[in-house]
């Protein structure tokens, strides 16, 4: 008996030992995780990101000229619709390069349509502040305008900036403003025309 009386002292002593050692040695059901995102980084981006930009919205016919002088352009309400897709290849934490296909479509007084598709190659930097970007660009490209029967192909510029607010890691939202100059250059100097329009969009990104 005094055997047994000891043994069960031993045990009862070494019990708290014993479930120490097992909280120790058993591993947490589920690991804690905490997402990426959450800690939002100012160096985002890396060399190989992508997006793809869908924009729609406004433009605005400005200031057109002729061999220097302001004349008419005869649209009336001066304002048109626009689309775009672009795409964009970041080749460090904020310069990217890209391209893009849009078009335009503006009424004439004679209640006509004329219709301006542009095509072009585009470079840029972006600049991060928390989750808003501002991506600044500047595309060149080849252009198609069209105007009843009348057709032209020629060369165009944009030069634009603006703002989104990142969502999430793949969805990005914002408003975009640029500028445009469309030259019509013929072989005779006084039908010579240089265009310039404003454009005011909507624009959502996906990243990937």
């Amino acid at each position: 008996m005094q055997k047994a009386g000891a043994f069960l002292l031993l045990l009862l002593l070494g019990m708290p030992i014993l479930l120490n050692a097992q909280e120790w040695s058993e591993p947490d059901d589920e690991p804690s995780i905490e997402s990426d995102w959450e800690i939002y980084s100012p160096d985002l981006y890396s060399a190989g990101d992508k997006t793809f930009i869908i924009s729609i919205g406004t433009v605005f016919p400005t200031v057109f000229l002729n061999n220097g002088e302001v004349i008419e352009h005869n649209f009336s309400p001066p304002v048109g619709g626009t689309g775009s897709l672009a795409y964009n290849y970041f080749l460090g934490s904020h310069l990217f390069i890209g391209g893009e296909v849009g078009g335009m479509f503006f009424s004439t007084l004679g209640l006509n349509t004329a219709f301006i598709i542009p095509l072009g190659a585009r470079v840029g930097y972006q600049f991060l502040l928390w989750r808003f970007e501002f991506p600044l660009n500047l595309t060149l490209g080849m252009t198609w305008h069209r105007f009843l029967n009348l057709g032209y192909y020629g060369f165009y510029m944009k030069g634009g900036g603006a703002a989104y607010y990142r969502f999430n890691s793949e969805w990005s939202f914002g408003l975009n403003a640029n500028w445009f100059w469309f030259p019509e250059w013929t072989n005779e100097p006084k039908k010579n025309v240089d265009g310039n329009i404003i454009d005011l969009t909507l624009s959502v990104r996906y990243h990937f």
